[in-house]
């Protein structure tokens, strides 16, 4: 007879555990999302009280340490252009541009000399009335730089003037009928040959007429820049012709703000 043997029992199986949250970027979001499910945040403790004023505070006091940068490098920026202006003006006034006098006639044929101007800021420009293109551009653009210096309140005004090359067909008449082209306020000199030259060799100007045509036309070439005299009559700055009007106003501006750190 046989005995009934008793069933062996099962292997105990290990008990099972919930797998640890893995430390993977994965695991990290799962793990701000419990986060976020259960009230935790950035502006909250585990004791569920608000941070938000603290928060809120840091961005304020880091925003005003980054304005307080800004305005400071904005303070040397503009110290060290200043510098940079006083240090070119200093180099334009040792080449002795404009040292000299001259003494013309205006258009309407008033007799005029570089003192007349003592006391204003000039801007004087060399050509010559038939000059088909690059004086009529020229002298459009200086106008446009003393009507835009004009709208601005507080700034001094800017005389225009045009000071001819040829002054075989410039005389007064002719300066008269050309100068009202442009702006109310440019003035026209002009004078005889040797006056001319005086004048254009004060300010280092090259000028040259060119062969007559059959009609005895000619063109007269010439140096090609915008000056700029300060109240005290001395050279201060020049603009050649890749100088836009918005530059040039610009720098007017900065001259005068330079001039009036001096007086004060």
């Amino acid at each position: 007879m046989l005995l009934a043997q008793a069933p062996k029992a099962w292997p105990r199986l290990p008990q099972l555990k919930a797998p640890a949250l893995p430390r993977t970027v994965g695991g990290k979001a799962l793990h701000l999302r419990y986060q976020l499910m259960s009230g935790w945040g950035p502006e909250t403790d585990r004791r569920g009280q608000s941070q938000g004023p603290e928060l809120r505070t840091r961005v304020l006091v880091t925003a005003l340490f980054g304005v307080g940068l800004g305005g400071a490098w904005l303070a040397a920026r503009a110290e060290k252009e200043q510098r940079q202006q006083r240090e070119r003006t200093e180099a334009l006034r040792q080449a002795a541009v404009g040292q000299g006098d001259f003494r013309l006639l205006d258009h309407q044929g008033q007799a005029r000399c570089k003192a007349d101007f003592r006391g204003q800021w000039v801007l004087m420009y060399f050509g010559f009335t038939h000059c088909p293109d690059i004086c009529p551009d020229e002298l459009e653009k200086l106008a446009q730089v003393v009507r835009q210096l004009e709208a601005e309140p507080g700034l001094p005004l800017v005389q225009p003037i045009f000071i001819t090359v040829d002054p075989e067909r410039d005389d007064v008449t002719a300066m008269a009928r050309y100068v009202q082209d442009f702006h109310p306020r440019l003035l026209g000199l002009t004078g005889s040959v040797e006056q001319v030259a005086q004048a254009t060799h004060s300010y280092r100007v090259y000028y040259s007429a060119g062969p007559k045509d059959e009609d005895q036309d000619y063109i007269v070439d010439h140096s090609i820049a915008i000056y700029l005299l300060s109240p005290d009559g001395l050279f201060t700055d020049y603009y050649g012709r890749g100088k836009s009007a918005e530059q040039i106003v610009d720098s007017v501006k900065r001259h005068m703000a330079a001039f009036r750190s001096i007086l004060h």
